[in-house]
């Protein structure tokens, strides 16, 4: 599976999440947001508010889900949700040239413009 096909699972399937697993999105998205990658602590204030608020995770067990990489994590995860729900996941290609369409209701090729509205 390539990584535009787990990122369109993970966003358009979002409800087949586990709560850990949305747990581990939130944590993931905090962390770009407070730019806390870049190994310097910006705000301790706003870092003290996200880890109250539930947004960043201490939890050892939502950790280890990232720890090789948020990338890594969406493969897994999508490979977990095809695999329990195939009869939900659809994932929409276009008739002409078979890539991904960009939603799983598009009806217009993002690669070849093909139209099949």
């Amino acid at each position: 599976m390539d990584q535009d096909t787990a990122k369109y699972i993970v966003n358009y399937f979002s409800n087949l999440l586990t709560p850990e697993e949305r747990l581990a999105i939130r944590h993931t998205h905090s962390v770009i947001k407070l730019d806390l990658d870049s190994g310097q602590v910006n705000n301790p204030k706003a870092i003290n508010v996200y880890k109250k608020a539930g947004w960043l995770s201490e939890d050892q067990d939502i950790l280890i889900l990232l720890q090789d990489g948020y990338d890594s994590f969406e493969l897994t995860v999508a490979e977990r949700i095809l695999l329990q729900n195939p009869e939900v996941v659809f994932l929409n290609k276009c008739p002409n040239c078979s890539k991904l369409a960009r939603t799983p209701f598009a009806k217009q090729c993002r690669f070849c413009a093909h139209n099949w509205h």
